[in-house]
């Protein structure tokens, strides 16, 4: 138990609130009320007792002279961010009159809240205002940002089930890392990665650029972007036809084996050689490699699922292990998100029950048309809340997002720590806290455990957690369900399932002495979870062939469907995995190409969380200004030289970066990383040139099926 040490000086345990797979425990220590230290918590198996550069010094983040510390009203022209400060009464006020006058006008549906996940907490973070939205009767929010279309992918394939565990990897003998950047933004497996490198395990990345991953690994192998699919379907092609298949586990826990057989048999190497542009030798070598290694383990990530075929190639990736039988081994299967059997009482969370019937639904991903009319909404967007989400940085199309919040007739409300893009257009700004003022407790999309987050300081200012401005919201509205007076702690205790076997033996007791609990998933050194089957799927199997994507297009539900409510929509989908082109490829848009002939893909930074500590110059300094990496080749045809500012642009828009000149990335393709604030860039941000279109599946993103052109700017 950690406790207090000196007289002034106290430790309180913490968990990282962002959103990150790591989510760290962490330990605050303070002295005479103030925040001095953030460590990692050396007790908790994944965090170990280390942070990454984003948060290792998360106490200076608390003190920045910057923060928004009162609430505040607009008085130049939007964007401009000029804004005076106000009483909470009177913010409150404003937004219910607001709120109140749109409603009257065109309906409460003309009332659109907007947030993601800048806190991951149960009670902070991505669902924390659903329940006032829902009972104002709003417009409710998809949120697809990421992981939609991998999670639909996967409950597709194999059920609302958990698979890998992160720290069974010390088992593998075989890791294929897909489309993640582990080093800089899954950290704390990546040294779970490296144990088992030490150990004798073969480590290949797959990814379109070198990576700061890629460049640790044993193999790297470099796709065009968005032509996953027809490397992963060219994978079973080869296990399938070389007799690499374990059918003792095939005709045991699969269903649509035949199917899936031909389906993959026009992938040969050569043919998808012609597509991805991954040697034919080397997909055998892999394809051979993976099948015939015991403890293979496979570890996806997000960026897969960024393009039009992404969620087709992640079904065909997530068929892998059944066809080789690898979920037998400790160490083997996929590691998706191990996040779908937390017991947590979801319903109560989000309050689906308090959503009018034939409410309407706005994607997160189409802002830009809902705010500038071209969706054709009726009513209109009149009014828009923000919090936990900085759209005109993260969201797609962003100059069209611009557009729209600098109408005079939206009224906008935004809670926020900084004067972010997306703050300057707000009409209310109001100051949220951060994580060492408010209690919370994170669950993961990374790992099993739960971790506690204790109040460790005082709020600065007239800072409000995110659960008290919702308090006070209701108030102000009249709402009276219980929910809406409810204290952060008992919040926390009425969200989990305490009566779950996974929580027995836990208690909030337990976790104010450790500050984390594992779930009851098993010994990760042991852990089989698909051994003998047990796929919560409608067979009861992993479904090569799903009967559900054929005549419905619906999946058995997660556990916060509200969170992911437009994944299918009722739309009916291919039965099979396969390979779906790229929307924007010179071979499937020639001419498009012809003024924006290159890819660009654009991951996240290594300094920042998405675009949190873009305002803050220690982290700039790690991370260093807009760069856009480009192969010599393209450079030298542009007349570009390294350092040079450069031009990216498409006809969505153009940002401004410094050309880094490197073979890292391949002919046709140009890196951009993300998170940077186009008020604080050398013209824009790298959004701005993203499409809104969804993709093949949950109203997946596209951010990487984009072309753009590079010219060197004066």
């Amino acid at each position: 138990m950690l406790e207090e040490t000196a007289a002034e000086t106290r430790t309180h345990l913490g968990a990282c609130p962002h959103d990150c797979p790591d989510t760290c425990a962490m330990v605050y220590t303070t002295e005479a009320g103030r925040l001095v230290s953030v460590k990692g918590n050396a007790e908790h198996p994944m965090t170990r007792g280390s942070l990454c550069v984003k948060v290792k010094d998360f106490e200076k983040h608390h003190y920045n002279p910057d923060r928004l510390m009162h609430p505040m009203k607009r008085v130049g022209p939007k964007g401009e961010g000029k804004f005076e400060r106000i009483s909470w009464d009177e913010a409150l006020d404003t937004i219910f009159e607001r709120f109140a006058e749109a409603a009257r006008a065109h309906g409460p549906e003309a009332i659109l809240p907007y947030s993601y996940l800048g806190n991951e907490g149960l009670v902070q973070g991505l669902t924390v205002g659903d329940a006032f939205f829902n009972k104002l009767g709003a417009t409710v929010a998809e949120k697809t940002f990421c992981g939609s279309g991998s999670c639909t992918a996967w409950l597709l394939t194999n059920g609302p089930t958990n698979g890998t565990d992160p720290l069974s990897f010390t088992q593998s003998k075989y890791i294929v890392i897909w489309g993640c950047n582990s080093v800089s933004t899954n950290l704390h497996h990546w040294h779970i990665v490296k144990d088992a490198q030490r150990n004798g395990a073969k480590v290949v990345v797959i990814d379109p650029y070198r990576s700061r991953t890629a460049k640790e690994a044993d193999w790297h192998i470099m796709p065009r972007p968005g032509t996953d699919g027809a490397l992963a379907m060219a994978m079973i092609h080869v296990i399938i036809n070389g007799n690499l298949c374990d059918m003792d586990y095939v005709e045991k826990y699969t269903v649509g084996f035949e199917q899936l057989k031909e389906r993959a048999a026009p992938f040969t190497p050569e043919y998808a050689e012609t597509l991805c542009g991954v040697k034919a030798e080397d997909i055998r070598m892999l394809a051979h490699e993976y099948a015939t290694t015991r403890n293979a383990a496979l570890r996806p990530g997000i960026a897969v699922e960024r393009s039009a075929g992404g969620s087709q190639a992640l079904r065909a990736i997530f068929s892998l292990p059944a066809l080789t039988g690898s979920w037998k081994d400790p160490g083997g299967g996929v590691y998706q998100m191990p996040l779908w059997e937390f017991p947590v009482h979801w319903d109560r969370v989000c309050r689906p029950d308090l959503i009018p019937e034939g409410t309407r639904t706005i994607n997160v991903l189409k802002l830009g048309e809902a705010l500038t009319g071209e969706a054709g909404l009726n009513p209109g967007v009149h009014a828009l809340m923000v919090y936990n989400c900085n759209p005109v940085s993260q969201s797609t199309d962003t100059d069209k997002i611009v557009r729209g919040l600098e109408r005079e007739d939206l009224f906008t409300v935004v809670s926020e720590h900084f004067l972010t893009d997306t703050a300057r257009y707000a009409d209310i700004l109001l100051p949220a806290t951060m994580a060492a003022e408010h209690d919370d407790m994170m669950f993961s999309w990374g790992h099993f455990f739960f971790t506690l987050n204790e109040k460790a300081i005082e709020t600065p200012g007239e800072c409000v957690s995110n659960a008290e401005l919702f308090r006070r919201l209701a108030k102000r509205f009249g709402f009276k369900e219980p929910q809406f007076s409810m204290s952060e702690k008992e919040l926390m205790e009425w969200y989990i399932d305490w009566s779950s076997p996974k929580m027995a033996g836990c208690d909030m007791d337990y976790f104010r002495q450790h500050g984390f609990w594992r779930i009851a998933v098993g010994d990760p050194s042991t852990r089989t979870p698909h051994a003998e089957g047990g796929f919560p799927t409608p067979s009861g199997k992993v479904e090569f062939y799903s009967e559900t994507a054929a005549t419905t297009g619906n999946f058995v539900a997660p556990p916060f469907r509200q969170m992911y409510e437009a994944m299918q929509g009722g739309e009916k989908l291919d039965p099979l995995p396969g390979y779906v082109a790229p929307y924007e490829r010179p071979e499937t848009a020639p001419d498009k190409a012809q003024k924006y002939p290159l890819n660009i893909v654009s991951p996240k930074s290594h300094a920042f969380l998405n675009s949190q500590y873009a305002n803050e110059e220690r982290k700039i300094a790690v991370q260093g200004e807009q760069a856009i990496l480009i192969n010599p080749a393209d450079a030298l045809s542009r007349g570009v030289s390294e350092g040079a500012l450069v031009r990216v642009f498409n006809d969505r828009g153009q940002f401004h970066g410094a050309a880094r000149v490197t073979e890292d990335v391949p002919a046709g393709l140009v890196v951009a990383s993300l998170g940077y604030w186009r008020t604080l860039n050398r013209g824009g941000a790298v959004n701005i040139i993203s499409s809104s279109a969804y993709g093949g599946m949950g109203h997946s993103p596209t951010y990487s099926d984009n072309l753009v052109e590079v010219h060197a700017v004066g």
